[in-house]
């Protein structure tokens, strides 16, 4: 056994935090992350920070590389390469770190980060038929007559490169493998083995499901809302779902192969395994379909860790965010932690002990642009809506999780409220002055 354990980070795109048979979705097939979940633990309640940017991938995906403040590790809509980034100290610490699939970010970035890589995305979105790839180059250079596609799905383009990987390293070096699928984001084209697993009647509608969300949110035409036309119909949002559910199911598949590929090399006992995502998606719920919203089926995502020093089939409810990650790996692999890091570790969490509500952060904060801002408590959750035009209008949401987990019954009009709402504005400005977040937001009420 290796002195420190070998990674293996799996990061999805577009996978909502509830999507997956053990989180209790029983409509969605996820065999082998259940199977993840149940050798290790998972967390429930991985919020994201945020952006100011709609295309959410790229500051989720900054603020899990750098642990820091959304508001800090992205400057000018670009990754602030004045952070570094967790692979890149893993690698600093001696770990031989290869990088393969969906790299939101800039090439200098990648090549500080990982010593190696094959079938690299350089892009946010593109068809999972025609995705177009790099190979690794020490140079940096990364031209555009370099590119190439491959006409297989990218799921199974970036799994057959991981898998290869974990065949042909044999280094006594221990290894970090990034592995960042594109899926479940559209264009939804699952296989159609896959695909065929979900008849559209048979999806469950959500009852949160609307046919127009009930205000401007201030992105109701944005990109990801013009998936579906107006008003969102029950067979649409079913046909979208079962789409969306396909493409998980492919992706859980993928994954059970490269845990096989592990298990066969002998590498399963002395590694450690994470699989996340950079936000969530409506599809349907609330009448909306993409991910520029503050409400939990786009902010929270699915978080699993297994290995060494990881308590099996255990599960953590306190409220954390997607910085805690960095802290946690360095943490967990006995890595340095870099100046910058401004994440908790959620190594404590994992020991094992019962499964009880355990307090991590009081509150977590995500902000949208300069149009949307959210605090939560482990039962509350308030929302500010920001007028495009005068930021001193504002609309306001109040929810009780406890009684309405899905968001459905705004109760910020209740006098009795009137003492919870001030409180969530103190500790939403609070995270504000913490994260160097400048949007002056009034009193709720």
């Amino acid at each position: 056994m290796s002195k420190q354990p070998n990674v293996i980070f799996i990061i999805s795109d577009d996978h909502r935090y509830s999507a997956l048979r053990c989180a209790g979705d029983k409509s969605v097939s996820t065999p082998n992350l259940d199977a993840l979940a149940s050798m290790g633990t998972r967390f429930e309640q991985t919020h994201i920070m945020g952006g100011m940017s709609a295309a959410l991938c790229m500051p989720s995906r900054s603020c899990i590389l750098s642990g820091a403040s959304v508001f800090r590790c992205v400057k000018e809509n670009a990754l602030d390469p004045g952070f570094v980034l967790w692979p890149e100290a893993m690698r600093q610490a001696g770990y031989f770190t290869y990088g393969v699939g969906k790299w939101h970010h800039s090439t200098q970035a990648f090549n500080r980060c990982f010593a190696g890589g094959s079938r690299i995305f350089f892009g946010g979105m593109n068809s999972h038929y025609e995705v177009p790839l790099q190979e690794f180059d020490p140079t940096g250079n990364y031209s555009n007559d370099q590119r190439y596609t491959l006409k297989e799905h990218s799921t199974d383009i970036f799994t057959d490169a991981a898998i290869r990987f974990l065949e042909e390293h044999d280094s006594e070096m221990p290894f970090v493998l990034y592995l960042a699928y594109t899926a479940p984001h559209d264009p939804r084209t699952a296989p159609e083995e896959f695909r065929s697993e979900y008849l559209d009647e048979d999806i469950p509608l959500p009852p949160n499901a609307l046919p127009v969300h009930p205000f401007d949110n201030g992105e109701m035409k944005i990109r990801d809302e013009q998936l579906e036309a107006w008003p969102r119909t029950p067979e649409a949002v079913q046909r979208h779902t079962a789409d969306y559910y396909a493409m998980i199911t492919h992706m859980d598949d993928r994954v059970g192969k490269v845990m096989q590929k592990l298990e066969e090399r002998g590498l399963s006992e002395d590694t450690i395994i994470v699989y996340t995502a950079d936000h969530g998606l409506a599809v349907g719920q609330h009448g909306l379909m993409g991910k520029q919203n503050l409400y939990d089926h786009s902010i929270r995502v699915p978080l699993i860790l297994k290995g060494r020093g990881i308590s099996e089939n255990k599960t953590v409810s306190g409220l954390h965010s997607q910085i805690d990650i960095y802290r946690t790996l360095c943490d967990l692999t006995g890595t340095a932690v870099p100046a910058g890091v401004e994440g908790l570790s959620l190594q404590p969490y994992m020991v094992q002990r019962d499964n009880e509500s355990s307090a991590i952060r009081k509150t977590v904060f995500s902000a949208y642009k300069n149009l949307q801002r959210m605090v939560k408590d482990e039962r509350w959750k308030l929302i500010y809506y920001i007028s495009p035009e005068d930021t001193t209008k504002v609309k306001i949401q109040l929810f009780d999780l406890e009684k309405d987990p899905w968001e459905m019954d705004d109760v910020s009009g209740l006098t009795d409220n009137t003492d919870k709402m001030k409180e969530l504005h103190h500790e939403l400005i609070q995270w504000q002055r913490w994260a160097g977040d400048s949007l002056a937001l009034p009193l709720p009420y």
